[in-house]
């Protein structure tokens, strides 16, 4: 089995493992299905070589992995307690499946910051932020104003700004 087969079957078996992590919930499991197919394209037109578009599709998966443990322990699941509470769920699921620890930090790493816009940092995590961004204004019923905002200050990709214009019709 070559790298890319091999690496597309971890990420098939990290997806097929996050839907049984939100089963019975499926607008989580829609929301990181669609965050995942936003990151993947634009990835793939910035160009990303494929062990780093494989660490994005990875990190779109589980970015909202801390959902669960934070609403477990603190009856709510805002952003910080999703960065706070993601990376250790996140670092054993991966390493179950058996991505390369290199990986596994990059991939918990963003899981820990996906909410975090002012230290952004790498290709991965600004598309990252966009991906999660499209589809969060969509689902959320963001106003124009809210739109143009995080595109003027947020999108720094020129395909996730694309996506956003056509998408939101600015």
């Amino acid at each position: 089995m070559d790298e890319n087969s091999y690496s597309q079957k971890q990420l098939d078996d990290l997806c097929q493992s996050m839907i049984e992590f939100f089963a019975g919930d499926p607008k989580r499991i829609q929301h990181f299905m669609k965050v995942h197919s936003f990151a993947r394209i634009i990835g793939t037109k910035e160009g990303m070589d494929p062990v780093s578009l494989s660490i994005l599709e990875a990190a779109a998966y589980t970015h909202d992995i801390g959902i669960r443990p934070a609403e477990e322990k603190y009856g709510r699941c805002d952003g910080r307690l999703q960065e706070q509470e993601g990376p250790t769920v996140a670092q054993k699921l991966l390493s179950d499946i058996g991505f390369e620890n290199y990986m596994t930090e990059r991939i918990c790493y963003l899981v820990g910051h996906h909410h975090s816009y002012d230290q952004i940092e790498g290709l991965d995590y600004q598309i990252l932020v966009e991906a999660d961004l499209l589809v969060n204004l969509y689902e959320d019923d963001a106003g124009e104003k809210g739109i143009l905002a995080a595109y003027r200050n947020i999108f720094r990709t020129e395909s996730g700004r694309n996506i956003c214009r056509q998408m939101f019709a600015i």
